[in-house]
């Protein structure tokens, strides 16, 4: 088989778990008055801790540039981050990926047999660094329901929330429950 055509294969094996439904529109934030919530300190730290062993993203800007040109680019991603955060979208060019298949096995017999490794863009990976920050100082008042970026919090504290909660109702004579997970 020919090196293109597996690749072909891949791609079309990889992109049938791709959702293409539209997007979610989503309403846009009040612009007045809001302080900015990333500050350029943060970004330039941020940017100085890239590690420049790690392969560039779908754009293509290795990390050690991005590194060494860290004081005269965090301004302008700042400036990106808090506009994203203010609008509450994600910029297009941050959520594209590249899938590069990992063999799980030695010998490999279908396209199971490979894993997929998605490599984002490095802005991306600094954007979720600095995102986390800023929702791991959040109170534990905020929403007790809230697992994600949140510290002792994990998928399987939310699955176990879940199952307790159906297998509670359950009890209950006459009842029926319906579940939908969203990923």
């Amino acid at each position: 088989m020919s090196a293109s055509l597996c690749l072909m294969k891949l791609n079309t094996f990889y992109a049938c778990f791709e959702s293409t439904s539209p997007a979610v529109k989503v309403q846009k934030a009040q612009e007045d008055h809001c302080p900015s919530v990333i500050s350029r300190a943060q970004t330039c730290r941020t940017l100085k801790q890239i590690n420049t062993l790690k392969a560039p993203g779908p754009d293509g800007i290795p990390g050690r540039a991005l590194k060494v040109c860290a004081d005269q680019l965090a301004d302008i991603f700042a400036d990106i981050f808090n506009v994203s955060l203010l609008q509450s979208v994600v910029p297009t060019s941050f959520k594209e990926t590249i899938i590069v298949p990992v063999p799980k096995k030695t010998k490999i017999l279908c396209l199971n047999d490979y894993r997929p490794v998605a490599l984002t863009s490095t802005i991306m990976k600094c954007f979720e660094r600095l995102v986390k920050s800023i929702t791991s100082s959040l109170p534990d008042s905020l929403d007790p329901l809230q697992f994600a970026y949140r510290p002792n919090r994990s998928t399987e504290d939310a699955i176990a929330l879940t199952l307790h909660n159906a297998l509670s109702h359950m009890d209950q004579k006459d009842t029926y429950l319906r579940m939908l997970f969203i990923d």
